[in-house]
């Protein structure tokens, strides 16, 4: 008997767990994610270990273009650093998140130890970035980013190339959505940095 190929679902992507009464260490959770490095690994702030499948190749060719705008952007400004979405951050609130691409200053990044650099540092970065997929979910990654400007992040952006939107959150402000946006501006916390969405469509 001949199955039926399976259909490739969002369910089939995530996988979530209840790990809250296991207590992992963040060391355990470390070498947990070094261990698996075919998968994207992340934990929210409620203990729930979330593992993702990796990106397909057209999210993966959007996400290259957005962090090598940012990349030549930071190396010409000078003022911060620059990580893509293999970076994990430990938020203060205990999440660990990877967003698809951010930026730290450089005097806050410069006041970890070589350790911290060299595992998942516990930073919240001053910018983020998430590129939608065509398997997220929008109102997971709205909470994502209203997270880490709850942590501590200065601007974040959500870019939707499905709906053609961008979402712009801000510390203290409602989110700001942009439809069909052509140029976006990251002043005055990226002073000078500008990202054309249409690249991503």
């Amino acid at each position: 008997m001949v199955r039926p190929p399976a259909i490739e679902t969002e369910q089939d992507l995530y996988l979530v767990l209840n790990v809250e009464s296991i207590g992992l260490t963040d060391d355990q959770y470390y070498r947990f994610c070094r261990d698996n490095p075919d998968f994207r690994i992340e934990m929210s702030a409620e203990s729930e270990l979330i593992i993702m499948s990796p990106t397909n190749m057209e999210t993966g060719r959007k996400n290259s273009k957005i962090n090598q705008r940012l990349s030549n952007w930071a190396d010409q400004e000078g003022s911060g650093e620059c990580f893509d979405s293999s970076s994990e951050f430990m938020l203060p609130n205990g999440a660990k998140r990877s967003p698809d691409a951010s930026w730290i200053l450089k005097a806050r990044w410069n006041r970890l130890t070589l350790e911290e650099k060299n595992t998942f540092s516990p930073i919240c970065p001053d910018f983020v970035i998430e590129l939608r997929s065509p398997t997220d979910r929008v109102a997971v990654l709205n909470r994502k980013m209203e997270e880490y400007i709850s942590n501590g992040a200065r601007l974040g952006w959500l870019l939707d190339p499905i709906d053609n939107c961008a979402v712009i959150y801000r510390p203290g402000a409602a989110p700001e959505r942009l439809d069909k946006p052509a140029i976006i501006s990251g002043d005055p916390v990226l002073p000078g940095f500008k990202f054309d969405f249409r690249e991503i469509l």
